[in-house]
């Protein structure tokens, strides 16, 4: 028979044993998933725009409408993105504006080795988040 002082012992180590949750850890986030949670304000908007919600998100000077999935994970649809460049760029400038009921993006990319912005990009102006027109 065991001695009283070990038997308290084993008896606390199998209830904190049996207390133990054994399930696998979470799957990692998917790099959209990350970089939506990570974003900040100036790059994202939620709310309503031509009375539908809209989450929208710029990311790499690109325009994203962003679908939540279940677990924190992210779809998204790109939208807008300035015109190509023929050689590399690099994102200069992205922000999200809402004003007046209609969403404005600013887009900027500049060429590697080139001075300044930009490239490509521009000011860009949407009611619904989806139909984007070049304002500047």
């Amino acid at each position: 028979m065991m001695p009283r002082p070990l038997t308290t012992v084993v008896l606390l180590a199998l209830t904190a044993l049996a207390a133990c949750d054994f399930a696998e850890p979470p799957a990692p986030l998917s790099r959209q998933a990350q970089a939506t949670r990570d974003a900040p304000p100036e790059q994202v908007f939620k709310g309503v725009l031509a009375g539908q919600p809209v989450f929208l998100l710029v990311h790499d000077c690109e325009g994203f409408l962003v679908e939540p999935l279940e677990k924190d994970e992210v779809r998204w649809e790109k939208v807008l993105a300035p015109e190509p460049y023929p050689f590399f760029t690099s994102c200069q400038r992205q922000s999200i504006r809402h004003e007046a009921g209609a969403l404005s993006v600013t887009l900027g990319r500049m060429a590697f080795g080139a001075g300044g912005c930009c490239a490509t990009g521009g000011d860009y102006r949407s009611t619904d988040g989806r139909n984007w027109k070049k304002i500047s």
